[in-house]
């Protein structure tokens, strides 16, 4: 028996070749349709994050940065072009993305994700996927998803590596981003991306991959949860690590010390 999901003639078309997967299908693209995503940054891995998520058929997203596009960002950023430098990252990106795909609701905010905002912005969405390029807004973003019990897909590039994983730590079955990173690294113990350089095209391959892992859970098919995979661009290597549970973890472990998110207070 044929089911009627309410796609409109242009719809089938456009997801045509998602919904002749069995593992997607009608309802899946409906789950992707009525979706609502949160991207944090729209760089290197924001971009490619982005754009493959409007082209699914994402529904609902919100981009947030308050960064402007500058000409050294275009060696990777691929949702900006010449014409844009000086604009917001966010209004940028969501141009090419809206040109991409008209049918999507694509908000952008061209403000810092922060204390101020973490909670608010998490809340109303289904899912959450970092693509910041600091350590302090990446543990906020874990740390608001495991109190608002959503799932984060978060990833990360430096010079030729980058990785990928999914958390879903507020379930006692998974690990949760501290049990790997319990602690926020201090500033100058890790190189930037201007600092160490960056293979531009990882940006995009690492990016494609946050944007699989996004859909995939949105349909409920395979998950990277409780793994974290590794990708060396430079000589071709992959590699996927499972993640334990730290049962004395500060976060989610038997006595946490941390609570709520008041230590992100300034």
């Amino acid at each position: 028996m044929d089911i009627d999901f309410g796609f409109t003639n242009k719809q089938i078309e456009r997801y045509s070749r998602n919904i002749i997967l069995s593992e997607v299908g009608g309802l899946g693209q409906k789950k992707l349709l009525e979706s609502k995503v949160l991207i944090i940054g729209a760089g290197g891995l924001g971009s490619p994050l982005l754009l493959y998520l409007t082209a699914a058929g994402v529904g609902n997203i919100t981009i947030i940065d308050d960064d402007f596009v500058e000409l050294s960002n275009l060696q990777r950023q691929i949702a900006h072009d010449s014409n844009k430098i000086g604009q917001k990252k966010a209004e940028s990106a969501v141009k090419l993305a809206s040109a991409i795909n008209p049918e999507i609701n694509i908000k952008p905010l061209t403000e810092r994700f922060n204390y101020s905002n973490a909670l608010e912005l998490i809340e109303t969405h289904d899912i959450v996927a970092d693509g910041s390029d600091n350590f302090e807004t990446r543990f906020l973003a874990a740390d608001t998803c495991y109190f608002m019990k959503k799932t984060l897909v978060s990833a990360a590039i430096l010079r030729f590596e980058g990785q990928v994983s999914t958390w879903k730590g507020y379930n006692s079955q998974y690990p949760c981003y501290r049990c790997l990173f319990p602690d926020i690294p201090l500033p100058e113990s890790t190189p930037t991306c201007s600092q160490a350089g960056i293979f531009g095209a990882l940006a995009g391959m690492i990016g494609t991959i946050q944007a699989m892992e996004v859909i995939k859970e949105i349909i409920g098919i395979g998950s990277l949860t409780g793994q974290l995979l590794l990708i060396d661009s430079l000589y071709s290597e992959t590699r996927k690590i499972k993640i334990n549970i730290d049962k004395e973890c500060k976060l989610c472990g038997k006595n946490p010390s941390i609570l709520n998110l008041d230590h992100y207070a300034k």
